[in-house]
This record gives C-alpha cells, sequence and structure tokens, in this order.
C-alpha cells in the first residue's frame, strides 16, 4: 500500500487500468469531486482504461456523463453475440468519438504536466510515460494507445507521434509520481482505495504490473468482467462501490465528514425541508 499522509496538498491520484470496471474508477472520482475537490488539482495518473478517469478528472468533465457514457458502450457490447468480441464491434472506435465530444477544448493545455499516461512501445514492450501533449488530437491518441488491448482490440496497434504503442497496463498498470500517490483499484488488494471484500477477505495474492490484486471470489468476477462486461445494473453497482470506497478512505484521512456525520446532516436536511412553514 502506497504511504499516504493526510495533506491533501501532496496527494497525488492514481488510476489502474481495468478494461470495463473503470465504471468503479467514476464512482470513486465523484466522490473526490464532490468531498475533496483540492485533490484534483494535483498531479493524477492513469493506465489503459484508467487513464480516461484520470483526464476526466483532470479536465473537469461531469463525471455522471461519463459514466452514462460507459454504462451506453456497455450496453451495446452486451448487445452482440460475442459481446465486444463482435467482428463488427469496434471498442476503442466508440471510445475515441465518446471522448473527442466531452473534452473540452482546452483539455491538451489542462493535461500538460498534470496527466500521466502509461504506455508500452510495441517496438521493444518498455513502458513509456506521457506527461505533455500538443493538442486534443494526441491526447486522445495517446489515451487510445495506453487502451489497446493486441487482437482483443485489433491487429495493428495504434500510433502515437508515429511509433505504435500498446496498452500501459502490459508494463506499468499503476503509474505513480511518489510516495504520496493515493492508488485507485476495483480489485481487492492493497491499493489506497480499493474494494474491502470482507466476507471473502485472503492474505494470499498476485502483482500484476504495480497493481495488488487477492484472491478473491469477487476478484474472479472482475478479472473476467474487465474484457467482457456485466449487466448495466452491475455496473451500476461498481459504480456505487467506487463511491463508497472512495469516501471511505477520505474519512479515513480526514478529507472528508465521517459517514455518520454525513447521515446525521442528510436526516437533518430532509427534516428541515420537510419541517411546515408558518
Amino acid at each position: 500500500m502506497t504511504m499516504v499522509n493526510s495533506y491533501p496538498e501532496r496527494m497525488n491520484l492514481s488510476f489502474s487500468g481495468c478494461g470495463f470496471l473503470c465504471i468503479y474508477h467514476a464512482g470513486v472520482a465523484a466522490a473526490i469531486k464532490e468531498y475533496a475537490p483540492n485533490l484534483i488539482q494535483n498531479k493524477i495518473s492513469g493506465a489503459s482504461a484508467g487513464a480516461i478517469i484520470a483526464a476526466t478528472l483532470v479536465t473537469d468533465v461531469c463525471v455522471s456523463q461519463v459514466t452514462s457514457t460507459i454504462l451506453k458502450i456497455v450496453s451495446q457490447a452486451r448487445s452482440r453475440a460475442l459481446g465486444p468480441l463482435h467482428p463488427e464491434f469496434n471498442l476503442l472506435g466508440l471510445v475515441r468519438a465518446e471522448i473527442q465530444r466531452y473534452l473540452p477544448p482546452d483539455a491538451y493545455k489542462r493535461c500538460t504536466g498534470r496527466l500521466q499516461v502509461s504506455l508500452t512501445r510495441w517496438s521493444d514492450s518498455k513502458n513509456v510515460v506521457v506527461t505533455e501533449f500538443a493538442s486534443n488530437e494526441e491526447l486522445v491518441d495517446v489515451i487510445i494507445c495506453s487502451c489497446f488491448i493486441p487482437v482483443y482490440c485489433g491487429v495493428t496497434p495504434p500510433t502515437y507521434r508515429g511509433e505504435a504503442y500498446i496498452d500501459g497496463g502490459f508494463t506499468d498498470n499503476q503509474p505513480s509520481y511518489d510516495d504520496h500517490t493515493v492508488t485507485v483499484s476495483p480489485f481487492c488488494g492493497e491499493s489506497d482505495i480499493c474494494p474491502p471484500d470482507w466476507d471473502s477477505a485472503s492474505f494470499f495474492g498476485f502483482s500484476f504490473s504495480n497493481t495488488s490484486i487477492r484472491f478473491t471470489t469477487r476478484n474472479l468476477f472482475r478479472l473476467t468482467a474487465c474484457l467482457m462486461p456485466p449487466s448495466t445494473e452491475d455496473c451500476s453497482k461498481m459504480c456505487l462501490q467506487g463511491f463508497e470506497d472512495g469516501l471511505r478512505f477520505l474519512t479515513k484521512n480526514a478529507m472528508a465528514p465521517c459517514i455518520r456525520c454525513l447521515t446525521v446532516q442528510t436526516d437533518l436536511e430532509k427534516a428541515d425541508c420537510c419541517s411546515p412553514t408558518e
């Protein structure tokens, strides 16, 4: 687990690669924007689908909009006989179109120096980290490169500045700036923000490209769901869990009110709204 202190101005964020499970990241992002928006002003990194959520936070795109987009793509993938493996289903084509649609015109300027995207160079399988972007088109190219899984997404890797790259998760699935980086993962493990899986906790696990994954029954389901998306209902539950896990981390580090206080506050607000006016 990353050593994190309670000073938000020193904390950076890192979103792991996880395919369709990036809906979990969206929930975490929503909690951070709601209760600790100052964290968004720091540096944010990501690999594969995690880079999409990282770019979303840096450019201040509406998380609800991104969540709806993910659910729409999940629905489209599940409507095919072979899901995302159907020959006529162009997953990254849809992702590219949606990212281009919701990114603000100055997204590349906001991301330069603050967004860190992990790539794997196709020619020598070396990890490459990109932090500077000359245009929105280049920013999108980098994200798409970081998401490309050979065979699953196609045969020919996409390019960035004339060179072919594939999924950054193969070489560094959890890129970090320093020891103050808060790691986010949809897999139960040693990440700072992740599902606890209390009912099936295990002390055994493994590390995949810097991402800690414990041996739990739910993690087995999540590993499958990365590439073969579950129902939109299950995806919505993952998003909610991401929000709750994110809020629990913020509460533990004194960056958000405790959950009990939030519940009392909500009850009081409801009481005020329901009380008769004189």
